[in-house]
């Protein structure tokens, strides 16, 4: 079982930034990537972006093309997506993911198997 515990969220003006973490402890050598997913209220969950555990080249999802940068910090066991020119469409829940992956990277959700319970981002005009 991996456990994971999302935080840095909070609520901000549009045009600013945050950086949102995502912390992975318990049996981490069941999963070798991890993603990060939003899903605002209403609206179907959507994958942000995902990273191989260690590795260095990130997939992003439609969603996440353009303001988003996913890194990690391995010693750490932390992976983080820092967004930048909020806007209030970015409200939503965020949450990140992790599982074993194979082959080509995934922001499909039905693609994970660990889930955090989430960090609210909410967006002002």
């Amino acid at each position: 079982q991996v456990h994971l515990v999302e935080s840095g969220g909070g609520s901000v003006q549009a045009g600013g930034s945050l950086r949102l973490s995502c912390a992975a402890s318990g049996n981490i050598l069941s999963a070798n990537c991890m993603g990060w997913f939003r899903q605002a209220p209403g609206k179907q969950r959507e994958g942000v972006a995902a990273i191989y555990i260690g590795g260095s080249n990130p997939y992003y999802g439609d969603s996440g093309k353009g303001r988003f940068l996913i890194t990690q910090d391995r010693p750490k066991n932390t992976v983080y997506v820092q967004i930048h020119s909020l806007k209030p469409e970015d409200t939503a829940m965020y949450y990140c993911a992790a599982d074993l992956c194979l082959g080509r990277l995934s922001t499909l959700a039905s693609d994970y198997k660990y889930w955090g319970t989430g960090t609210q981002v909410t967006v002002s005009s």
